[in-house]
């Protein structure tokens, strides 16, 4: 159903949906039709959701007609270039004024909608959101957050930075661990999330001078903040269950992330291999489909779609550039979920002024908890 009956653009002339969400509908491997394709998939999963799509009008017009369920729910604004893959980000925040990427992130800089979804070259897509949005008073470097399948309850953990910027100080790897802890607590849901920093091994003499500080650090935030501290963490817990936030710079986060999404498909290429071997094992790929069904769906990289770039004045949801209709609606799932709990407000609340020493206010409790 639409969540409309009646004219869906209110007096100034916006679309009247509770939830209205930006979506570069250009840069991604699969064109502008994977896009409005997971558009319309995550309109029938929840009504309360209106789309401001960019990109060129004629080829987006036509698209969007062929979906029944999209109209009345999308406002489309011309934008005729596109950020290639190829594009040097240095490139576009100097000339990429008339592209669909940075109408994207204006329409969010500008209050039209509150979250920005784009497909497009990452590099990119965070100078633009860092221009035109700004960073969060107390934070240095915005990080880059994703969900990683995990042996948690949750089924995931939070893993940050992934590749906003390769370096980070220890201040930096503080900042992280607040974000990380306030995208924990609100997007799934953990009260008082496990802290972990990322090292080559668990000892507290191990690592270099920056993470050793940060260890410092991280733990004298823990109890003003609200989160625990676990300590070092190696490469075998990202996936395990000793803690749910893994902090780390952007170097380590995006070889970890790259290594993970490569290691899942040759994991997968195995068990196919493997299962044709033989008229038995075909037999048993039958009697085992079902359990190989819910594995797939388990580990399946376009079901969790979706790297948050946190520290900015302003939501930006990063989808995987080869993402198909079902992970572009997983990223629209997952920005509408954040633009519902106010969390960009929360993060703000739990990172601003926060100084080595100095108590973060635990402004970021889920909503269903916070009594303001």
């Amino acid at each position: 159903m639409t969540a409309q009956k009646t004219d869906p653009a209110d007096q100034h002339g916006q679309l009247a949906f509770p939830i209205i969400l930006s979506v570069d509908a250009m840069g991604g491997d699969s064109g502008p039709a994977s896009v409005v394709s997971g558009c319309s998939i995550s309109a029938k999963k929840n009504p309360k959701l209106g789309f401001i799509l960019h990109g060129p009008k004629d080829e987006l017009e036509r698209l969007v007609a062929r979906r029944k369920n999209l109209i009345n729910r999308v406002e489309i604004r011309d934008a005729a270039d596109v950020v290639t893959m190829q594009d040097k980000p240095s490139h576009v925040v100097r000339n990429g004024k008339g592209t669909s990427m940075w109408s994207a992130v204006e329409a969010v800089r500008l209050g039209e909608a509150t979250v920005a979804v784009s497909c497009g070259n990452t590099g990119a897509l965070m100078a633009l959101s860092m221009i035109r949005l700004r960073k969060l008073p107390g934070v240095n470097r915005p990080a880059i957050a994703v969900l990683w399948p995990s042996r948690n309850p949750q089924g995931f953990n939070v893993m940050l930075d992934v590749g906003a910027d390769v370096r980070a100080d220890a201040d930096d790897l503080l900042r992280f661990a607040l974000m990380g802890t306030s995208y924990a607590r609100n997007g799934l849901d953990l009260p008082r999330p496990r802290i972990g920093l990322l090292n080559v091994g668990t000892e507290e003499h191990k690592g270099r001078a920056e993470l050793k500080e940060a260890y410092e650090l991280i733990g004298a935030q823990a109890e003003a903040a609200e989160f625990d501290f676990v300590g070092f963490v190696e490469g075998g817990d990202i996936p395990g269950d000793v803690a749910d936030v893994i902090v780390t710079d952007g170097f380590t986060g995006n070889v970890a992330i790259k290594t993970g999404e490569g290691t899942a498909g040759l994991i997968g290429d195995l068990l196919r291999e493997a299962f044709r071997y033989s008229p038995l094992s075909r037999l048993a790929s039958l009697l085992a489909f079902t359990s190989l069904q819910r594995l797939k769906r388990r580990i399946d990289p376009r079901r969790v779609n979706g790297g948050v770039f946190l520290g900015l004045n302003g939501t930006v949801v990063k989808s995987h550039g080869g993402a198909d209709a079902t992970g572009v609606s997983a990223a629209i799932k997952l920005a509408a979920q954040l633009a519902e709990l106010g969390f960009n407000d929360k993060l703000a609340a739990r990172v601003a002024h926060v100084t080595p020493g100095s108590e973060a206010a635990p402004d970021d409790t889920p909503a269903k908890e916070n009594n303001t």
